[in-house]
């Protein structure tokens, strides 16, 4: 018997027990029949031609065909279709024709499904990868619209509170004022020197919102005007004197080649970068830790290095600290202060740094073996900053042409 009189003898017999097996109810079983009959004409196609690409077509379309929730379920997946197919078809050929004209037409089929096979498969493959894209397209604008809403609100909580602040503090400053010097008063002025420092605290807040907030929309602007590293770092020292002592930390600084060299940048922005990442290192620093400021000359570039002996960062959470809101304190530690061992904080001074150096052409990093509070593995952070010998627009030249033009550009020893 030829390949196709077989196929064509088992035809029937093929079509109700697959429906039965794959369809529930008589309507769900007349739609699948239909299907399985163009499906078992291209298969007949493919055996007599030899050439399995007859197939093609049914499969594409059965895969188009396919919701989102057939393609996530195993069941219902192509493959396990053509599995009860071509096990219908061995058990109906086996049943109704002789072995021989069976085992003929089982080989005769075997590469067509075998070719069905692959290139379901393929074609799930893709199509699975295609809504896994659109999910996370689709996730992506959706976060980046949170992201947005996120900043937009930052924005706007920013500058609504600086109206009430500037009132708190305007009238705190009035009753400080009009408060009789006698000592009876001294409570009074306890009180107030405490409302001044929370509303300092809380304006440095604010102005930090509205910093990310600048950096998210792309927004920050520089003055840029000649600055010496050495400078900064000698204007730090002295600035946070203060904090080291009371946590018994020191501070060593080693001149390095280019720190003592003029190169144009935003001095403020800068001074605020450098001290957000010294803040950082004494907060997370145990008393009588150590922090140490070095760095190189690259072509170029400058490179800030400021390690410290504190508790370590984590490998998997070395670009996290750098993210707005990406503080890896514990909550029950959370301080106003900024330099308690531990202490929490909004998380923004990191991710304010890195919008300051990235607006600067430069970037920073973290090395750090791990977090232990036992051994205190400490981190070290990198800050490459570009030297700019030249200044970066026409209005910074003309304004310092006068500068620019002499000899005088030399950092000193600070």
């Amino acid at each position: 018997m030829r390949s196709v009189e077989a196929l064509e003898t088992i035809y029937r017999p093929w079509l109700l027990r697959v429906t039965r097996r794959l369809a529930r109810g008589e309507e769900l079983r007349t739609n699948l029949a239909q299907i399985l009959e163009q499906f078992y004409n291209a298969l007949i196609q493919a055996v007599e031609t030899g050439d399995p690409a007859w197939l093609d077509p049914i499969l594409n379309e059965w895969v188009k065909a396919y919701t989102e929730t057939e393609i996530s379920s195993h069941e219902l997946s192509l493959l396990a279709i053509l599995g009860q197919l071509h096990l219908t078809t061995l058990d109906v050929a086996r049943e109704i024709l002789t072995e021989a004209d069976a085992l003929s037409l089982l080989s005769l089929a075997a590469p067509a499904f075998v070719y069905a096979f692959q290139t379901a498969a393929r074609l799930e493959m893709e199509r699975t990868i295609e809504r896994i894209s659109w999910d996370l397209e689709k996730a992506n604008a959706s976060l980046q619209r949170l992201d947005k809403s996120k900043s937009n609100f930052i924005s706007v909580a920013a500058h609504e509170l600086k109206t009430p602040l500037t009132l708190i503090e305007g009238y705190a400053a009035m009753l400080r004022d009009q408060l009789p010097a006698s000592a009876e008063f001294e409570q009074a002025r306890i009180i107030l020197k405490g409302v001044n420092n929370g509303t300092r605290r809380l304006r440095e807040i604010i102005d930090d919102m509205i910093d990310v907030s600048l950096i998210d929309n792309q927004l920050l602007s520089l003055n840029f005007q000649p600055v010496w590293i050495n400078r900064l770092i000698d204007l730090l020292h002295k600035d946070l004197a203060r904090s080291l002592e009371e946590r018994q930390q020191i501070l060593e600084i080693y001149p390095f080649d280019g720190w003592a060299e003029m190169t144009f940048g935003d001095s403020e922005r800068l001074y605020q970068a450098f001290r957000n990442v010294l803040l950082n290192s004494i907060k997370y620093t145990p008393d009588g830790g150590k922090i140490s400021i070095s760095g190189r000359q690259l072509p170029g570039f400058v490179e800030i290095i400021i390690a410290d002996t504190g508790i370590g960062i984590d490998p998997e959470d070395h670009l996290r600290i750098f993210d707005k809101f990406g503080n890896l304190g514990d909550v029950s530690l959370h301080s106003s202060g900024k330099t308690k061992y531990k202490g929490g904080g909004p998380g923004l001074g990191l991710s304010i740094t890195k919008g300051i150096i990235e607006a600067h052409g430069g970037s920073i990093w973290v090395e750090s073996p791990g977090y232990d509070e036992i051994k205190c593995p400490g981190s070290t952070f990198h800050i490459l900053l570009p030297l700019r010998k030249t200044p970066p627009d026409d209005r910074t030249a003309k304004l310092f042409a006068p500068l620019y033009d002499t000899e005088n550009f030399s950092g000193g020893s600070g």
